[in-house]
């Protein structure tokens, strides 16, 4: 038994095909297959059950493809240590986003990363939080940017900045009329269009609206951001959009009026996460500086000076638009 065979192994449990599996490891199937069956002789169980389409886990494949993770995960922190000790600034770092935040963000902070480390290679994974959670726990990732609070004890927050929401509607809605800020008291009586599930903005659009006593219009409900926009575009409603979103060089819909909430105006906490494990921690922390100094000027932009400059005043710190927000704790 070798690291590579643990690595087919987890493979087929992951994709439950072998076709895909060795595609994913970059083998042929008859190979990746006669490593399973040598594996299985050699350990004395089998590990899989096979069908004609699908192959799925056997009580003792599933105990020993747990174990086969923290395996292939220690392997990779010692790589990392090595790593680490030649060039803590060098190597590949993956790292996982969320749809909702991906594109908005990495059209401002792609340019500083690579001026920042020319010598680190950013793998970037735009998923789900469910899924980038399970692959942070599973090593497969090295950290995520996603919305806080993850609530997991054996990974670390960062805490990067506030985003604040916005709300976006037609240009022919009454509310476009003006383009001063509105309080969340507006949304009552009002029907959002929202997320599809799993996105854990559609969480916290949702808790907002409830709380403000607006509906959601359940008969629609988008993949992604951008077609929440293009609806809105359209006149089939108004929703609540985050505000690199609008601010964004990717957004393209026109037809939509956005205006700002009062303050307290509701926002999501966007933070890195890695495990408390990891030897790149102090590596990932300059990133995360790196990216909450890229981001904070597009957060004072026209569309979110009001939220932004009140949650300041809060804090005590100076609602100038040069002045960065003191770091926020550290989970």
């Amino acid at each position: 038994m070798n690291l590579r065979d643990l690595q087919y192994l987890v493979a087929v449990a992951d994709h439950r095909h072998f076709g895909k599996a060795a595609e994913a490891c970059f083998v042929s199937q008859p190979t990746l297959s006669a490593q399973i069956k040598k594996l299985e002789r050699e350990l004395g169980v089998d590990l899989f059950e096979r069908h004609p389409r699908q192959v799925l886990l056997t009580p003792a494949g599933d105990r020993i493809v747990e174990r086969a993770r923290t395996l292939l995960r220690t392997a990779a922190e010692i790589d990392d240590i090595a790593r680490n000790a030649r060039d803590p600034e060098a190597g590949t770092l993956r790292l996982g986003l969320i749809p909702t935040l991906a594109p908005y963000l990495l059209a401002h902070v792609v340019g500083p990363l690579q001026q920042r480390f020319p010598n680190l290679e950013l793998l970037l994974v735009e998923e789900k939080t469910d899924v980038l959670h399970q692959r942070l726990r599973e090593g497969r990732i090295d950290a995520a940017v996603l919305a806080l609070p993850l609530g997991d004890d054996q990974l670390h927050e960062e805490f990067l900045f506030d985003e604040a929401f916005v709300l976006a509607v037609p240009t022919t809605h009454r509310l476009a009329a003006s383009t001063g800020p509105v309080g969340t008291d507006t949304l009552d009586g009002e029907t959002v269009l929202l997320l599809e599930e799993g996105h854990c903005l559609r969480d916290q659009a949702l808790s907002v609206c409830q709380l403000a006593g607006a509906g959601e219009r359940t008969d629609f409900r988008a993949t992604s951001l951008e077609t929440l926009r293009q609806m809105v575009a359209g006149g089939v409603g108004i929703t609540l959009l985050p505000a690199l979103a609008v601010d964004s060089p990717v957004s393209t819909a026109t037809g939509v009026a956005v205006r700002p909430f009062t303050s307290p105006a509701p926002h999501r906490e966007v933070g890195m996460v890695w495990r408390r494990s990891t030897v790149s921690a102090p590596l990932l922390l300059e990133i995360g500086r790196v990216i909450r100094q890229a981001v904070l000027p597009v957060l004072q932009s026209a569309a979110t000076t009001a939220a932004v400059s009140a949650r300041r005043r809060r804090a005590g710190a100076p609602p100038t638009a040069t002045s960065a927000p003191a770091p926020r704790r550290r989970r």
